[in-house]
Formats: structure tokens, sequence, C-alpha cells
């Protein structure tokens, strides 16, 4: 092998204007090249302590147990439903887009007892319709995602946790694509427990998954039992349904490591809790409401451009989250080559969709760091620009215009 043909990593310039991942703030990215410490050392577990502390504010809960997952957004969803669900479990998962079918495939994997309600991709469930599935089901668990970036969808939590407590039911949603950028109340919603992602709305790399979770919750999970390997095998047998089969997302066991016992279970990625610590702060220096309040105004922005364009957006705009919106590629528009251009001649990343919508929608996200005024201008003349030279007509400049009406309007 010739090491002379691997250059030193050189990434090209792009503005990621997607679903995620993000661009991410350049603020975090100096955080995450601080030097290493060892685990156990005073200083890193006082930054462990300050990372739960900060993110009880940015989940708005009192959760004690409120930490990170070392992996994506999808390493805390497995670590909560690993932990939480016992092997026939019936779990109801309200499927509104390709997340929610995620949830189901991993509840599978937990040797569940799946149950979904579905509605067509781009609308989402009434409190009535999941709580008529919650009586005809009984489930043990209500698995939701409240954001689904494979639609751009938003779906309403607020009158679910007291649907939860009338009929005894653990209350779960992912917040992957949500939190920072839409309204999320952990406590006054009822909610047992939620995983989100860094790499959306919180501004940073993808590979950390802060997680909260109840007292309820983590009451439930110190009832599983920790198995060692090579003690039992997974053949059914008494106790069975109390094990967790997994060493690393066994949640009892993190608690641990990250309580005042300081359990070994792993080795804390030292740089990612440098990075996820540092997204809580500056998000909670700006303030959580204007950090969401700053989520609709460039997507409110975005939205106006693109109708200015003289273009179609997909689903129902009442439920559209603040931060990505499903655009309707036009008839005759070939859109993968619209991406391809944005990208090589722009430097701009726009996303395609998945299943029924994929090669039907693009996805255009102002998330994060890329929540800002300049970002969506340049995204919006992009655009412009590059269905005019693809042949499609656009009034000009009414896209930028309609932009700035509506930060104009915020004057």
């Amino acid at each position: 092998m010739d090491i002379h043909q691997f250059s030193q990593i050189n990434p090209p310039q792009r503005l990621l204007m997607g679903p995620g991942p993000i661009n991410a703030d350049p603020r975090v990215l100096r955080a995450m090249s601080s030097q290493l410490l060892g685990q156990y050392d005073p200083a890193m577990t006082h930054y462990m302590n300050e990372v739960m502390a900060l993110y009880r504010g940015i989940f708005r809960t009192e959760n004690r147990w409120t930490l990170l997952i070392d992996g994506t957004s999808r390493a805390g969803i497995e670590a909560i439903l690993l932990s939480a669900i016992r092997p026939g479990d019936r779990v109801l998962v309200p499927v509104f887009g390709r997340f929610g079918h995620l949830l189901c495939e991993i509840a599978r994997r937990c040797r569940a007892e799946v149950h979904t309600i579905e509605v067509p991709w781009g609308e989402v469930f009434s409190p009535d319709q999941i709580e008529d599935a919650i009586k005809r089901v009984k489930p043990r668990l209500l698995l939701t995602v409240q954001g689904d970036t494979s639609t751009t969808m938003l779906q309403p939590l607020a009158e679910l946790g007291v649907i939860c407590r009338r009929y005894g039911v653990l209350f779960y949603t992912d917040a992957t694509a949500s939190l920072a950028g839409n309204a999320l109340e952990t406590d006054a919603w009822g909610l047992d427990a939620v995983s989100a992602g860094m790499q959306k709305c919180l501004g940073g790399p993808s590979g950390t998954s802060p997680v909260t979770l109840s007292p309820q919750m983590e009451e439930i999970i110190r009832k599983r039992k920790c198995v060692e390997e090579g003690i039992r095998t997974a053949a059914h047998q008494d106790g069975d349904d109390e094990m967790i089969y997994s060493n690393y997302f066994d949640l009892g066991m993190i608690m641990d490591y990250w309580g005042p016992e300081r359990l070994n279970h792993h080795t804390e990625a030292t740089s990612a809790l440098f990075g996820a610590r540092e997204c809580a702060r500056i998000i909670l220096q700006e303030g959580l409401d204007n950090s969401i309040a700053r989520h609709k105004l460039h997507g409110d922005a975005l939205l106006k451009g693109i109708q200015g364009m003289g273009l179609e957006t997909f689903g129902d705009l009442q439920h559209k989250m603040n931060n990505v919106l499903g655009v309707v590629i036009p008839q005759g528009v070939n859109g993968d080559q619209v991406r391809k251009l944005m990208l090589d001649d722009f430097g701009i990343e726009i996303g395609t969709s998945f299943g029924p919508l994929h090669g039907k929608v693009w996805r255009i996200g102002t998330m994060g760091y890329n929540a800002r005024k300049d970002c969506v201008m340049q995204t919006l003349s992009a655009l412009e620009a590059v269905l005019q030279h693809c042949g499609f007509g656009t009034p000009q400049g009414a896209a930028l215009q309609a932009a700035w009406d509506r930060y104009g309007s915020e004057a």
C-alpha cells in the first residue's frame, strides 16, 4: 500500500440544507478539538454532570436520568427500547412516515408484539385516533415519532401523556429531528422517555444521542436483569422476560456509569461529550424559546420563498415541522439533476425522500446553525437559478422577495 495516495482530510465546502446532518456550529467544533481526559478524571466526571444538567434544560424536565448515549440518534432509540421492552410486550406505534417503521423494526427485534395504526404520509394523528387504538390494543408502551423528516410532519404530543396515564401505558417519543427547533415539554406532556440526535436542530455532528428517562421508566429498567455473557443463554427459561439482550445499550448499567457509583461500562466518548455539552450551552444561552422561534422564522421564510417561486409544498402545513419543508418536484423536472446542480455548482445540499415520496419531493432544512437568514436566501437564489436552467420558469426574484417580506414582518 502506498501511503502517499492518502491525502490529509480536506472536505469540500458545503452548505447542508437537507433534512440533516447540518453544518455544525463552529463553537461546537472548537469544543470537540479540546484535549482528551481520563474517563474518571474529576474534570471529566464534572463535565458529565454538567451535560446532565444542561440537557434537563433542553428536554424541559426534572428527570435525574438525563444523559448521553454514545452513538447516533438510533443508538438512543435502541437503548431505550431494548431496556424497556420485555419479550411479548404489546407496543403501539402510530406510523406516519419512515421513522415510525423504524420504531416497529427495533421493537420487533426486542421481541415485542407490535401493533400499528397508519395515516397517509403528509398527515398526523389526532389524540382521539391514538386513544381509540390504545383502548383496542391495550399496549404496555406507546412509541411515537415527534418529527418525521421523511414527511416533514410534526405529530402533536401534548395530549397523549394524559391518555397514556389513563390506561397505564408508558409514553416514548423519538425527538431526533425536532428537539430545540419545535416545542417539546417532557414533564408537562407526561413523557416517560425521549431520545434525540445532535445533527439537526441541536447544531452538532451525528454521533451522540441525548436521552431522558422518567422515574417510572427508571424503575422499570432497574428491574431488568443484567446478564453477563456465558451465564445464561437466550433460550426460554424462567426470568428470561427480565433479561436485557444487550450490554452496550443496557440503560441500567449506563445509569450506574453516569451516576455517583461510576461503575465501569464503557469509555465515554470525550470529544463527542464536549460537543454535545457545547450544543446545549449555546441553545440555553440563546434561550430555548428563542431557539424554537428562530427555527420557525427561518422555516416560514423558506416556505414563503418556495411558494413565491410557484412551487407546491407537501403535506398538511398546519402540522409542518419548523425546521424542514417538503417541496413537490414539478412535473417534467428531474429532481436528482436539480440536486446535483445545486451541489456541484452552488455547494448546497438539499434532500430527496424515501418510500412513496422518493423522487417526488425535495426536503429542505433550516435547522441548527443553518437556521439563518443568509442560508435561506442563498438556497432560494440557487434553487431559482437551477430551475430556470432546467427549463422550469419561475417568477424571477419572487422567491427572495417573499422571504424578505416574511423577515420584514418581524421588524
